[in-house]
């Protein structure tokens, strides 16, 4: 073989020889150079801030920070920015007290655990007295988040499909009816909401599984508004408002106007429904009992308690913040309450609001839950291994909003795939957890099942103490 260099050959490996040799020259007189200027800039900083009084100190804003928070300085700047109501995503910053404290306490002599063979029973009929019971294989299912409102077609149908691949439900939230979101789902909860299309069709109505009145969730209640311009698109156009209309949210859903409504409206929504159950979706506060009450009378097959530690897309600091009562306490009421009227076989109660580890998903069921709603996690699951699309210019969550430019980045299969993946694996875990105290069955979990590591969880559940 003979070989052939050319004189281009040479031409070619001269400019590599002296690229190379001017790079390390540049390396030899630039890194000192800069090292430099760097260490010069650091000490100046640093002469600044230990000499500069206080009022005068960058450092000022390290007290500030500390006793006001990094996102009060924020929220602060964006309300002096715009003058205007400010909206937080996903929910509140604050911790409430909840299940950390609470330990499960299985038997290890006096009682065997289940072998790896045992075969659980995970499913959940809720509404048992309704003649269409809405019968899901898991106790978790995908909560209430709303298209248009909140989230992107490509991200309802991804919900929809893992949703029905895990042979659980999917809720409709309190946005508009969304036909590929139902075409994609197995079971389906439809909420009848507080907005202008928030009474339903007919025949939007025949295709759920069970209806959920929504009168408030963890982190909203009340009438809110939504300018047309976050709004504008296919959402607004299956509202039925006009391109420049608000959208603005009723204090209860159509037809409600004052409390002495609510008996025929009930009325007419069973006759409507044609015999699945219905929901009542509440904010979890103080006066719970009250509410409780008023469901009973009314007729309701199901209750969805939203503690304060649930999320939304997009509701003001202070309904957040201050408004509602932890979960914990809210389950721990609501089943004394149906206990006590002996009715904890009749009405279904689905707990929501901060639910994110399937330790979290066990305990309130061994309290007393029959199901767990859930948003955050299958939120977050849906744009696994996506982000990158836009980070770190964008959150994640810019693929999964309606108004998001980025919303059509997402992968539908890809996100779908990875929703049943991390509720499976949650599930997984809470069968592991089921064996491992000896129970097949979710009805056989009780609170016997858990101790309380401190005072306050022992007054608040009635568990015994670990000393």
């Amino acid at each position: 073989m003979q070989i052939t260099i050319t004189s281009s050959f040479w031409l070619f490996l001269l400019i590599v020889l002296l690229a190379l040799q001017l790079f390390l020259v540049l390396i030899l007189i630039i890194k000192p150079v800069l090292r430099y200027l760097v260490g010069l800039q650091v000490s100046n900083f640093l002469e600044k801030l230990l000499s500069d009084k206080y009022t005068e100190n960058l450092m000022e804003i390290w007290p500030a920070g500390k006793r006001i928070s990094v996102l009060n300085i924020v929220e602060i700047g964006l309300r002096s920015q715009s003058g205007k109501i400010i909206t937080r995503p996903i929910g509140s910053p604050k911790k409430f007290p909840g299940f950390d404290n609470l330990m499960f306490a299985p038997h290890l002599m006096s009682k065997l655990s289940l072998p790896e063979s045992a075969q659980m029973n995970m499913q959940v009929r809720i509404g048992p007295k309704a003649n269409k019971p809405l019968v899901i294989n898991i106790p978790i299912m995908i909560g209430a988040m709303a298209y248009g409102i909140a989230l992107s077609e490509e991200a309802k149908r991804a919900l929809a499909r893992a949703a029905k691949t895990l042979q659980t439900s999917t809720c409709s939230g309190e946005g508009p009816f969304l036909p590929e979101e139902r075409m994609e789902a197995g079971k389906y909860v439809l909420q009848i909401s507080r907005w202008a299309w928030g009474a339903r069709t007919q025949k939007q109505i025949d295709s759920a599984d069970m209806l959920e009145v929504q009168m408030g969730q963890g982190a909203d209640m009340g009438s809110v508004t939504i300018e047309a311009v976050e709004f504008q698109g296919r959402a607004q156009e299956l509202s039925g408002l006009a391109p420049d209309e608000m959208a603005i949210s009723f204090p209860a859903p159509p037809g409600i106007q004052k409390q002495s409504d609510w008996p025929g409206f009930m009325k007419t929504l069973r006759k409507r429904s044609k015999g699945i159950p219905i929901a009542l979706k509440l904010m979890a506060t103080a006066h719970l009992e009250e509410d409780l009450d008023a469901a009973i009378r009314l007729g309701f097959d199901a209750v969805i308690i939203d503690g304060a530690q649930g999320g939304s897309h997009a509701t003001t600091p202070i309904k957040q913040d201050d408004f509602g009562i932890p979960t914990l306490f809210a389950l721990i009421r609501a089943v004394r309450f149906l206990n006590k009227h002996k009715l904890r076989e009749q009405i279904s109660l689905i707990i929501a609001g901060g639910f994110y580890t399937p330790g979290e998903c066990l305990k309130a069921l061994a309290l007393g839950a029959d199901a767990i709603y859930m948003a955050t996690v299958p939120l977050f699951s849906l744009t696994h291994n996506q982000v990158g699309k836009v980070i770190p210019w964008e959150p994640p969550t810019t693929l999964v909003f309606y108004d998001s430019p980025s919303k059509s980045k997402l992968d539908i299969d890809q996100a779908a795939t990875s929703v049943v993946n991390a509720i499976t694996s949650m599930v997984l875990e809470m069968e592991e957890g089921m064996r491992a105290l000896g129970k097949a069955s979710l009805k056989e979990l009780n609170p016997d099942d858990l101790v309380a590591l401190d005072s306050l969880s022992a007054e608040v559940t009635g568990l015994k103490r670990i000393y």
